[in-house]
C-alpha cells in the first residue's frame, strides 16, 4: 500500500494485469453477484435525469424494475446501488445477439444520447474504492469470473491501472493519475 494525496492505494493495481475479455466472460460482472453496481450520491441524481434517454436501450425487465424501484436503490449495506432484476442482472443490462451482457447506459452514451458514460464503479472495475472519513482506499478486486481478463491482461502486458486509466482520471483527476504513473515506474525498477 502507498499513499497518493488522500488515497491509500494497493500495489496490486500496479502489479496485476487485466483486460476485459467479453468474448470469454460474456459480461458476467453485470449479471452475477448479490448487489447492484455501487453508486455515488451524485450519480443517483444523474441516473434520474438521464433515464428517459437511456430507457429505449433497456430490456423490458430492466424498465419494469427501474419503474417499480427507482433508478437507484439503497442496498443491504446502506449504500446506493443500481437496482437488480430478480436479484441478479443489473437493471441497466442489455443482452446482445451473442448473449453478452452490455450496459444500456453506455450504449446510450456511445449513440450520443447522453454525455455520461456509466457509473464510475463500473468504469473502474476491477478497481474498487472505499471512502473513509480521512481517505479513500483504492484496491484491486479479484473475482473468479474475471480470470479470463487476468489471462488476457498478462498476455498483453497491461497492468490494471493502465486498463482503467480513463476511469481513474475521471474519479481522481489527471494529476493524481500522473503521480500514480510515477509510483508505477519506481515499482517497476
Amino acid at each position: 500500500m502507498f499513499q497518493l494525496g488522500k488515497t491509500i492505494v494497493s500495489e496490486e493495481i500496479l502489479e496485476k494485469d487485466f483486460v476485459c475479455n467479453l468474448s470469454a466472460c460474456k459480461g458476467a460482472c453485470c449479471i452475477a453477484g448479490d448487489a447492484g453496481a455501487p453508486l455515488e450520491e451524485e450519480e443517483t441524481r444523474i441516473l434520474k435525469e438521464i433515464y428517459p434517454k437511456v430507457k429505449p436501450f433497456l430490456r423490458k425487465e430492466g424498465i419494469e424494475v427501474i419503474e417499480a424501484e427507482g433508478t437507484s436503490v439503497i442496498g443491504e449495506d446502506g449504500e446506493y446501488e443500481t437496482p437488480l432484476i430478480n436479484g441478479a442482472d443489473c437493471a441497466y443490462v442489455t443482452i446482445d445477439k451473442f448473449g453478452t451482457a452490455l450496459c444500456g447506459i453506455e450504449e446510450a452514451y456511445n449513440q450520443g444520447e447522453i454525455s455520461w458514460k456509466k457509473p464510475v464503479s463500473c468504469h473502474m472495475y476491477p478497481v474498487r474504492v472505499q471512502d473513509y472519513t480521512e481517505f479513500s482506499a483504492v484496491n484491486y478486486h479479484h473475482w473468479y469470473i474475471c480470470d479470463d481478463a487476468c489471462t488476457l491482461g498478462k498476455e498483453l502486458q497491461v497492468p490494471v491501472y493502465k486498463f482503467v486509466k480513463e476511469a481513474l482520471i475521471r474519479k481522481f483527476g489527471e494529476d493524481w493519475y500522473e503521480e500514480l504513473e510515477k509510483v508505477a515506474e519506481k515499482v517497476k525498477k
